[in-house]
């Protein structure tokens, strides 16, 4: 199978985290919203714990954290469940850019046909989004601002921060899809103003299955953010259906380990970077990036190889590397990257481009015999 290298679509959960899931697996029966016995008791102790796992790494409080089943869910609450707010406000104008992910993308569409109007602001060709092109949309009626923190093809670092001030002064709603920073650039979004924050805990080495919104308070107040489904009232109304106690805890472990380890793993997937452009250069393939360098996060490059077809090389490699050429979300959709078309890349040059992630567990080593195969590999398919 080779060395995996599509940690943006899924991280190997950490072993810590297994350990700390099949704990409660075994050994903790309860449902967190019993309240007549110990079990309930245990169970609703180890998702509080999670809890406030969460919380430390992201600078909220704990009453600021709701369990989901993952960023997509979360997305949807976070925009979906403002409709009634927006009714009653008058506010129903909503801003977001075109490389969102499609949980993001879709949801925002689909509220078109309940009378909302988007804006949908493409980015420059270097991946990132100019802020005032995104900033000077934002009217009387704005409801909302959604982006995502870090491209999930291209890891473009988006300027959150500075949209983030604006907005506050103008009192518009501000979300952050974080799924691809959290735990990663932590400090940056420890530092960053906004209103609700999403992201799954497989993408920080937790367990696929659980994720979280984030529902910042403002005056003591929540985000008017309703559930946008029925039944119970677990996570305080916010999300019904019984909380799956494993998960969240390995949810809470995840974020655990990632704010004490953020500094020093940055530090090791720039390192298999270096690793991964410095074989490309001694392999003299021609290539570019698709994207800045200099705004990519850590552990990601989109990688155009110079006349290889992206699904020929990866059928031709996966014994050796696994790659991917975009989003897992859209991967049976073969159909140029939207997120590259977005950024206004020729069609051939997307065609030919790959995208490679991976984690500060990435075996340098291994990486520098398995990579080396698929170089080898894509300069023959070149020919």
């Amino acid at each position: 199978m080779g060395i995996y290298l599509d940690y943006n679509a899924s991280a190997p959960i950490d072993e810590a985290v297994l350990d700390t899931m099949i704990d409660v697996y075994r050994n903790y029966i309860g449902n967190a919203d019993s309240r007549t016995h110990d079990y309930g008791d245990q169970a609703r102790g180890i998702v509080e714990n999670a809890r406030k796992q969460v919380a430390s790494l992201l600078g909220v409080s704990a009453g600021e954290v709701f369990f989901t089943s993952g960023a997509t869910e979360s997305n949807n609450i976070a925009i979906q469940g403002l409709e009634a707010y927006a009714v009653r406000s008058g506010k129903k104008h909503i801003i977001t850019s075109s490389i969102e992910h499609k949980a993001v993308l879709e949801t925002v569409k689909a509220m078109v046909t309940k009378g909302f109007e988007i804006d949908i602001v493409d980015p420059e060709q270097s991946g990132q989004l100019d802020p005032d092109k995104i900033l000077s949309r934002v009217r009387e009626d704005t409801l909302l601002v959604s982006l995502m923190h870090v491209n999930n093809e291209t890891g473009i670092i988006q300027p959150i921060e500075k949209i983030g001030y604006f907005l506050r002064e103008k009192n518009v709603l501000f979300h952050i899809d974080a799924t691809q920073s959290c735990g990663k650039l932590v400090d940056e979004l420890r530092n960053t103003p906004y209103d609700m924050l999403s992201f799954s805990a497989h993408k920080l080495r937790g367990p696929q299955g659980v994720g979280v919104l984030v529902l910042r308070k403002k005056k003591y107040k929540l985000p008017p953010v309703k559930a946008i489904m029925y039944g119970g009232q677990q996570e305080r109304g916010i999300r019904p259906g019984t909380i799956p106690v494993a998960l969240v805890a390995g949810c809470g472990k995840a974020c655990e380990l990632a704010e004490s380890t953020y500094a020093d793993n940055r530090m090791k997937t720039q390192a298999v970077r270096d690793c991964i452009i410095g074989l490309l250069n001694e392999s003299g393939i021609k290539y570019s990036f698709n994207g800045a360098l200099e705004y990519c996060i850590s552990n990601t490059l989109n990688l155009c190889l110079e006349g290889v077809s992206s699904e020929a090389l990866m059928i031709s490699t996966k014994n050796y590397c696994g790659i991917s050429n975009g989003s897992a979300c859209t991967s049976k959709n073969y159909a140029p990257s939207y997120v590259l078309t977005a950024m206004g890349l020729s069609p051939e040059r997307i065609e030919n481009s790959v995208r490679i992630s991976w984690g500060p567990d990435t075996d340098i080593n291994l990486l520098k015999t398995d990579f080396m195969k698929l170089i080898e590999i894509a300069k023959m398919l070149a020919q």
